[in-house]
């Protein structure tokens, strides 16, 4: 018998937008700087909206349609606190995301390093979940590489590097070539834009460190 569904656990990079007032006007002229330093990697993109900052519920109808207007693609909220609020947003057709517990019952088993000797090529993503990713080549622009722990890439890193995909503030990037369009740890981030022009095509180290990153060359 053929199964017509079948419902599996995944895992997929969400980014978070975090409004910091009530001010949408604002919020979309700073989230269109963002998509305009980075189009392909922000337009379709998928993003949660977090409120938890602002003092009114917002209209969720016009918040969606707003945002929507960089081309990203709202799926969810978080930050509701009242059931009213949670109830609007399902109305407005967006998920309520929780956040997750800071306390876990059990770390993730980490999984042997995955490593890869080929070259990544733009338009494709290779994952280490549970792990290190050692990549022994090149990484070409519009190409994505995920671990949950550390990245080490041995080649030219042109594409995105997103590391600690899984909330591993620990987890750090090192590099033998930058000239990456973005650099990610537990969800903190910097554009091509953002990475300091003395560490561009050198050895570098990235960490994060009090919830910002921090690049340093790397010398052997």
């Amino acid at each position: 018998m053929t199964k017509n569904a079948e419902l599996k656990g995944s895992s997929f990079t969400l980014s978070v937008l975090h409004l910091m007032d009530d001010d949408l006007d604002g919020a979309l002229q700073v989230l269109s700087d963002k998509v305009l330093q980075a189009p392909a990697f922000f337009d379709g993109a998928p993003v949660v909206v977090d409120i938890s900052r602002l003092h009114q519920q917002p209209d969720f109808i016009t918040l969606k349609a707003t945002i929507e207007q960089t081309g990203m693609l709202v799926v969810g909220v978080t930050g509701c606190k009242q059931n009213t609020c949670r109830e609007a947003a399902k109305l407005a057709g967006l998920a309520v995301v929780n956040p997750a517990k800071q306390t876990r019952v059990n770390d993730p088993i980490q999984t042997p390093t995955k490593v890869v000797t080929t070259p990544i090529r733009s338009g494709q993503q290779v994952y280490a979940k549970n792990a290190d990713l050692v990549v022994l080549n090149h990484v070409s622009a519009g190409a994505e590489i995920i671990a949950d722990g550390s990245i080490h890439i041995y080649g030219v890193l042109r594409g995105r590097a997103i590391a600690g995909a899984s909330g591993q503030k620990e987890a750090s990037i090192f590099c033998q070539n930058l000239q990456s369009e973005l650099l990610s740890i537990a969800g903190t981030y910097w554009l091509s834009e953002s990475i300091p022009e003395q560490y561009a095509a050198r050895p570098v180290k990235v960490s994060l460190q009090e919830d910002s990153l921090n690049i340093e060359h790397l010398t052997l």
